[in-house]
């Protein structure tokens, strides 16, 4: 599959061996400004030109080191830092440019983990009268304010973060070598972590409850109905039969219904209409923002950031050279300035109507627990519109950028004005309920809507009624039974699983594309149609850590952690208090835990393919490099297969097998085991050629519309087959 782009926030320089070691720079007198990345260097030149001295720092520094735990546990917990090994070129550079500098701001990202890198930079060169400066936007008006306004750096925001990242390396040193020992076969590359484990937990626990979910029968009657002086069908839904509830769990109970209702007059007995106000969405924080990504353009909350942060350093657009086109996107405040706010109202003003502005700005609430320092994500210009930046910005830079802008200027749009329409039909002892909505004004929805997790319909969604009377006689169309199924929980997807996290105050929004990333690396959970999924490692991990650290990897106790990070960048707490109180439990805990014989048992899974050596029914293993197909009968018989091996022959070269692969966006593809054939499809292969065109055949589930549909995979051929699916069938297929 195509690789994809990778970008992070500590860059690491490419081919270093092969470069001839760089000339140091030699000091310009200019005051000097450090910054974390090259593309926020050629910003913050087009804004300052020749006035500053700009470099950048390349991301962290310096950090704790790889090789030992680096942490005093003895002595206050005090952690060791050594320079990163990629980095030791980039410190001689900035030393030597800031060598007699008049005077040097440290002008990382405006976070935790910003003044962190700024006080790791101040301590590694000796820097000890630089100054730190801050903005929220690269923008001319907000880099000279910062320049005006210098700081020492906050120690109690570095604090914070020297206690987030010993936690995590005690965590990881303590607990994942023990899980190296304790799993048969060993794998280095298991690790636990504070956050992801949870997150994992998360996932895990929902899978079970999937698994014992019991699809439950259950059916509707819907009626459909139009005036006599008019041909407006529209259906109802039957509710009641007198003054209950009416349930009908089986086509028996549907069917006596239907007997009472023939013949039956339908009246409207009662119209009820009811006006709703819909206000807009907040403009985004971090976690809304991967969340809306995800639902709308597809990326992952990984993608979705590393984007965010191409937009945010700045780019070229043209002769105005590279200009940063939204605020910082690492938030989780949603408060806007009064810059920003008027901004905002002068555009609306200037592009609608009257009524399409509020009479004040919105002004919106950010959580108690929320830090609020920072702005929401917005663009850093309003009158940059998507349509006027779009010839300048990759595809994927414009869909989010876009999504950025249109959220923030409906989130200052006047509200929507529905009306909603309720009518109670009668016919005999049964009670039909039809709704209905008419948008009387569409306010803010003229530009944005929010996506949503579920397939439930929101009211303005819902199509309009006709004009009834209440008494008014019906002439019934069509009376239709139908059967369904109780659904069980969904799946986490990237967006429910963020939502679920920051919900539970788990995290920050620096750590959820992180947290999501590690735990499909570490091979304990898969991304299949968008959704997670655990594999039989990640239960294993999952279930011994939790049953040995009970505490430590549950949701609140995790949660409460992050309040107490809070509380030290507040000044409130101490950190080497907190990471005591944190690391005496735990260590008590890996000591019972290694005393233990214990072992983490990962559990084999049934297949239904049968090992093509000997017969028998192969099974799902986990080794060090992932997931297989083995035979059961090791080690007389030692034939193995792709976890992915589907049993159906290639039926372009007739020889191989095809396999499903997963690309490095977690989605499903298939392809043959065959070296040179050129077998590749989204869709699943059947085995069988196009008896119109020869091509190979796929299948596809269209689960919304309940069928499975056997389609050839040349796009220029129509040949196309359809399934009817059940209900039931689908909610199998999700389960499975």
């Amino acid at each position: 599959m195509p690789k994809s782009n990778r970008t992070t926030r500590t860059r690491r320089t490419q081919g270093a061996s092969a470069r001839t070691k760089q000339p140091l720079p030699v000091p310009s007198g200019k005051p000097v400004i450090i910054v974390e990345s090259p593309a926020k260097t050629r910003t913050l030149a087009k804004i300052l030109g020749n006035a500053y001295t700009i470099e950048a720092s390349m991301g962290h520094v310096r950090d704790l080191p790889k090789s030992k735990l680096g942490v005093d546990i003895d002595n206050d917990f005090q952690p060791t830092y050594t320079p990163l090994p990629d980095r030791e070129d980039t410190l001689s550079r900035l030393q030597a440019v800031t060598q007699g500098a008049p005077a040097v701001y440290l002008a990382t990202d405006p976070d935790r983990e910003g003044e962190a890198i700024a006080w790791h930079i101040q301590q590694a060169l000796g820097l000890h009268n630089a100054q730190r400066i801050e903005f929220n936007e690269i923008t001319a008006s907000a880099v000279q304010r910062a320049l005006q306004n210098p700081r020492a750096i906050d120690l109690h925001r570095v604090n914070a973060q020297q206690a987030r990242r010993v936690l995590d390396r005690l965590v990881g040193y303590q607990i994942s070598p023990l899980l190296w020992r304790k799993l048969r076969g060993g794998r280095n590359a298991l690790s636990a972590g504070r956050v992801q484990s949870v997150a994992v937990r998360l996932i895990v626990e929902r899978e079970r409850e999937i698994r014992a979910f019991t699809p439950e029968e259950y059916w509707k009657i819907t009626a459909t109905l139009t005036p006599k002086t008019e041909h407006f069908p529209f259906d109802a839904e039957l509710r009641q039969k007198g003054d209950a509830k009416i349930e009908l769990k089986t086509e028996a109970d549907a069917n006596a219904v239907l007997n009472d209702l023939q013949g039956a007059t339908y009246i409207v007995e009662s119209v009820e209409k009811r006006q709703r106000k819909r206000t807009p969405p907040p403009p985004f924080i971090t976690s809304t923002l991967q969340q809306e990504a995800s639902r709308k353009l597809g990326f992952s909350a990984k993608r979705t950031m590393q984007i965010a942060q191409q937009l945010y350093e700045g780019v070229e657009l043209g002769d105005e050279g590279a200009v940063g086109l939204i605020t910082y996107m690492r938030t989780d405040s949603v408060r806007l300035s009064n810059e920003a706010l008027q901004m905002a109202r002068d555009f609306i003003q200037a592009h609608y109507a009257p009524d399409y502005l509020p009479n004040k700005p919105r002004q919106y609430k950010t959580k108690s627990s929320a830090q609020d320092a920072h702005e929401a994500i917005r663009p850093t210009d309003v009158n940059r519109t998507p349509d006027a930046v779009k010839p300048y910005l990759t595809p994927e830079q414009h869909r989010l950028y876009d999504l950025i802008w249109k959220r923030f200027v409906a989130s200052q749009m006047a509200e929507a004005h529905l009306e909603v329409t309720y009518v109670t039909i009668r016919a005999r002892e049964y009670l039909f309920r039809a709704s209905g909505t008419v948008v009387l004004f569409d306010g803010f929805l003229c530009l944005y809507q929010e996506g949503k997790d579920t397939t439930e319909r929101e009211e303005e969604e819902l199509p309009p009624l006709p004009a009834l009377q209440q008494g008014e006689l019906l002439n019934l169309l069509q009376l239709t039974p139908s059967q369904h199924f109780t659904q069980p929980p969904p799946r986490y997807t990237e967006a429910t699983l963020v939502k679920t996290l920051e919900q539970n105050g788990i995290g920050r929004p620096s750590t959820y594309a992180t947290i999501l990333s590690t735990i499909q690396e570490r091979g304990y959970v898969t991304l299949e149609n968008r959704a997670f999924k655990p594999t039989p490692l990640g239960e294993a991990v999952n279930d011994y850590l939790v049953k040995y650290f009970p505490e430590l990897f549950d949701v609140p106790f995790t949660a409460r952690m992050e309040q107490q990070l809070d509380e030290i960048e507040e000044g409130k707490a101490d950190w080497v208090q907190v990471v005591r109180a944190f690391y005496e439990p735990m260590q008590r805990q890996v000591q019972s835990a290694c005393s233990s014989d214990e072992r983490v048992e990962v559990p084999t899974v049934a297949t239904d393919r049968a090992c093509p050596t000997c017969g028998a029914m192969m099974v799902l293993r986990t080794g060090r490099y992932g997931q297989f197909l083995a035979c059961p009968r090791y080690p007389d018989c030692k034939t193995t297969l792709p976890a992915g091996a589907t049993g159906v022959r290639c039926p372009l070269c007739n020889t191989g097998e095809i396999v499903q692969r997963k690309s490095k966006k977690g989605r499903t593809f298939y392809s043959c085991t065959t070296k040179n054939c050129t077998l590749l499809t989204w869709d699943k292969p059947t085995g069988a050629l196009c008896p119109k065109c020869n091509a190979p055949l796929v299948e596809k589930t269209l689960k919304r519309a309940q069928q499975r549909i056997i389609a050839c995979s040349n796009a220029e051929c129509n040949y196309r087959e359809t399934h009817a699916l059940s209900e039931k069938e689908a909610i199998m297929d999700a389960i499975s």
